[in-house]
């Protein structure tokens, strides 16, 4: 039996990998626009970075993490998200004592053991972009402007901007009480993950995945209703930065987001085109989590997008992601003198940026016209005795069989 790819896992082939190139590039041009500078971290951390980050209560930690022992028996974690790794890496090197804010954007792997769909994978591809160092509203507007405007640049505009805040340390026990209170005579009924929630971090049976659970929960005391002076302020300044900017929402109270470590601002981009679980891209601010981590007592914001997501928006809205690359050049040869030349001729276009190719499988002519056709390039040249003698070549153009004489010197030019 042949071995195959890991369920959840999925292989990019050539022709769909330069969609992945496009928007790749598109991004980190985008974040440099808005002064987001790139961070890479490990694949792997230490398991408590996302046990104490991520929080305990999380689906991702009880239920998703690729955790093993390695050799000197430490417990290692394969990164699901990329927050918590971008701020040990903020606080393990020092950057705190820099001047704020902090402004990183990264592209990565993530990893969560969960029921393969549409657009989720157990390993996925995450963009993302932190800003840390500054509890300004004009911080949580740039971060959601960015993502509204990269989603926009990439042809897709039927996704709606979902917004809410989660409240802070002061206005969430008021709501915890409620929402136990309300909760307390239903709990015999809840799953026995929302069980042992009910203590912990109550606000996560909100987003429980079960059916029953969320027909437990509906009525529920919300986070929205609870919300201290500060929080509201903060919620209607960013409702009048982002109405400043032209950039519609809803207020959606039932924002819970999946990690603990949101305080305040939460919001989502949502769409209905590629299945049920349709958010595209999510994220919030994190006041705590530095300090929680091990930093000093600094706020954060940012967001994460999923990168199989995106490319599927992508496709559903006709984007060409730039067009398929293809040779500008393919040389064919007739004889070993030719066959010569058409080695040396190659290798110094492509050294001035031709993207040029011959036949490795060396066919006769007709074969490897037939290949210059499969790789759609855009002009050939064929070379045999007389080409090797006078160096005046016969370029034709694919699209439209137009052909002109051209010295070799003249080739890259021309091109």
């Amino acid at each position: 039996m042949s071995i195959k790819a890991v369920k959840g896992t999925k292989d990019v082939l050539p022709e769909d990998s330069y969609k992945w190139q496009y928007i790749e590039n598109c991004w980190a041009e985008f974040c440099n626009r808005y002064g987001f500078k790139e961070l890479r971290t490990p694949t792997f951390e230490y398991t408590e970075l996302f046990s104490r980050g991520v929080g305990d209560t999380t689906d991702i930690v009880q239920k998703e993490m690729y955790t093993f022992e390695d050799l000197g028996r430490r417990s290692i974690t394969l990164k699901p998200e990329g927050t918590s790794p971008a701020v040990r890496a903020f606080i393990e090197n020092n950057q705190y004592a820099l001047s704020q804010p902090t402004k990183y954007y990264y592209d990565t792997p993530c990893f969560r053991y969960e029921k393969p769909q549409a657009g989720r994978l157990r390993e996925f591809h995450q963009f993302g972009v932190e800003n840390f160092g500054t509890s300004s509203m004009l911080a949580d507007a740039e971060v959601i402007l960015l993502g509204h405007d990269f989603l926009v640049e990439m042809g897709i505009d039927n996704v709606d901007l979902h917004l809410s805040s989660v409240g802070c340390r002061k206005c969430r026990p008021a709501h915890r009480r409620a929402l136990q209170d309300f909760l307390k005579p239903k709990y015999d009924d809840l799953c026995n993950t929302c069980k042992s929630r009910y203590e912990s971090n109550p606000m996560r049976i909100l987003d429980c995945k079960s059916e029953i659970c969320q027909s437990l929960v509906k009525g529920a005391p919300m986070m929205i209703d609870f919300l201290c002076e500060e929080c509201k302020a903060d919620l209607n300044e960013l409702m009048s930065l982002l109405d400043l900017s032209g950039v519609k929402y809803i207020l959606n109270p039932s924002i819970v987001r999946g990690l603990d470590y949101y305080t305040k601002t939460a919001f989502e981009f949502v769409t209905t085109s590629i299945g049920a679980q349709g958010t595209i891209c999510g994220g919030g601010r994190y006041d705590h989590l530095i300090e929680e981590i091990g930093g000093p007592d600094m706020p954060g914001v940012g967001f994460g997008l999923g990168k199989e997501r995106l490319i599927m928006m992508m496709e559903l809205v006709g984007h060409d992601f730039g067009g398929k690359s293809s040779p500008d050049l393919f040389i064919a040869w007739i004889g070993e003198k030719a066959k010569a030349y058409a080695i040396k001729l190659i290798y110094n276009l492509r050294k001035q940026g031709i993207r040029a190719e011959l036949d490795t499988k060396e066919r006769n002519l007709k074969g490897q016209m037939k290949y210059a056709n499969r790789l759609n390039a855009k002009y050939t040249v064929v070379i045999g005795d007389d080409e090797v003698t006078t160096g005046e070549l016969t370029l034709k153009d694919m699209k439209n069989s137009k052909q002109i004489k051209i010295r070799r010197e003249d080739l890259a030019n021309v091109i």
